[in-house]
């Protein structure tokens, strides 16, 4: 049976994260994922995960400037100095809350500067992950349709990234909502297949609208019945858009035969 953890990114959107938490206790989830959640203090994220009875899987690494148009930046050439010096508070702050992976976004290149990029990419994570160990770091494709630009968009370009990169604890954040936008709904189980190897954590969404994953082109009873088969024991992340009511949402659930 899947195991699955809420991701607070989106679900329960206009609560605050105290608030989050609580519904997604109740709702029956025991593990979540966020997104940015460093307004909160670390410890007070980890009382407020420990007084709701979850467990925090990860986080993603700042996205930078954002008013600027950056959406990461461990691809960003002549900003190493930054990267690795909010990648050491990210990590702080992870190791704090209980987190055990972090998602090290690329953020967004020019044509022109792709191949300096790639370079910069592979030191930044190198550096990174002989600085976390205890962590996993997550490389997550995403569409070129929601982020255009964004340095890379297939599971192949982030499993060479890992390859150029050499360290066990450096996987693949498969998103199947990515990967069918990028490919097509009937490209997401074949690439679970082919890197199956590579993969450390699953996310779900509806291709193509991303909101609950009992809509849409891609069959997530295909996609489950697939990661069992897999062997793949790891959390599904559930990273969409409700599309109304979170807990009203959550009927996908019964509707797809799984449990939280």
């Amino acid at each position: 049976m899947p195991k699955f953890s809420a991701n607070l990114g989106f679900l329960w959107p206009g609560l605050d994260l105290p608030a989050k938490l609580q519904a997604a206790a109740k709702a029956g989830f025991r593990t979540v994922e966020l997104h940015w959640p460093y307004e909160m203090p670390a410890a007070d994220l980890r009382k407020h995960l420990d007084d709701a009875g979850l467990a925090l899987f990860g986080l993603n690494t700042p996205v930078g400037h954002a008013g600027n148009g950056d959406f990461g930046l461990a691809a960003q050439p002549g900003r190493e100095d930054e990267f690795r010096d909010t990648f050491r508070n990210t990590l702080e702050y992870a190791r704090k809350a209980g987190a055990s992976a972090i998602h090290v976004m690329a953020g967004t290149v020019t044509p022109e500067t792709r191949m300096k990029a790639s370079d910069v990419l592979v030191g930044n994570l190198v550096h990174a992950a002989a600085s976390a160990p205890d962590m996993t770091l997550l490389l997550e494709p995403i569409n070129q349709r929601d982020k255009p630009g964004y340095f890379y968009s297939t599971i192949a370009e982030a499993v060479k990234i890992i390859g150029a990169v050499g360290t066990a604890n450096v996987k693949v954040m498969f998103d199947c909502y990515h990967v069918g936008v990028t490919g097509g709904a009937d490209d997401v189980v074949p690439r679970l297949e082919e890197f199956i190897d590579d993969i450390h954590h699953v996310q779900i969404a509806a291709v193509d609208s991303r909101a609950e994953p009992d809509e849409g082109d891609l069959d997530y009873r295909t996609v489950f019945s697939a990661l069992e088969r897999l062997g793949y024991e790891g959390r599904i992340g559930c990273e969409y858009k409700p599309r109304g009511d979170t807990d009203e949402g959550l009927a996908w659930v019964k509707t797809l035969g799984v449990a939280l």
